[in-house]
């Protein structure tokens, strides 16, 4: 029942994958959403000093607006940019931290971490609750964790065998071709994670 339960567990985490699941915003997103903010705040004034359209005037007002539900849902910097001019902020600083800030962005937790996390969280549940069942669940646990990391690291040998040995990978696939679509699923969602 236990392993059909982990069995369970493993497969649902890996069917769900990790596409919806984002790290926090790091320190270059929030100088980014603040730079972002004092930029369209330095726009709006602007457009009323200048006496543009008011379509205009009225287009930036609402840009600084919305820029501040970025600045909330991110969070405010430690370090705050250099934002007291038009020239800080169009300065190469600016466009750099931008850029990060993009490159941040896209990145996505490994699913290698979460099951990882997964399996520790579970082992410290299993800790707390005590007891022989308790014992017995830790064990178990930790000797998956030990078998997954295994596992992970067999698959990314193979692949880093395979890039080295480009003459032979069709042999070594050859070789594997007897392997059960769940062995071959589950070699593919790990090529995949990361």
């Amino acid at each position: 029942m236990k392993k059909l339960l982990i069995a369970i567990t493993v497969t649902s985490i890996f069917a769900a994958g990790c596409g919806s699941l984002r790290f926090a915003p790091g320190e270059k997103q929030k100088q980014n959403a603040w730079l972002h903010h004092q930029t369209t705040s330095m726009t709006a004034d602007l457009a009323r000093q200048e006496a543009v359209s008011g379509q205009l005037q009225q287009l930036s007002n609402l840009s600084k607006q919305q820029s501040r539900a970025f600045v909330s849902y991110y969070g405010l910097p430690r370090n705050f940019p250099e934002s007291s001019g038009v020239n800080d902020l169009l300065s190469e600083d600016t466009r750099q931290i931008a850029g990060r800030a993009i490159a941040e962005s896209g990145r996505r937790p490994d699913g290698w971490e979460l099951a990882d996390s997964a399996l520790e969280l579970a082992i410290a549940v299993a800790g707390l609750l005590g007891g022989v069942y308790g014992m017995r669940a830790v064990k178990f646990l930790q000797q998956t964790k030990v078998r997954s990391k295994a596992l992970k690291e067999i698959v990314e040998g193979n692949e880093l065998f395979k890039e080295a040995n480009q003459s032979l990978a069709k042999d070594f696939n050859t070789a594997h071709r007897h392997q059960s679509p769940q062995t071959k699923q589950i070699v593919s969602e790990i090529k995949h994670s990361g």
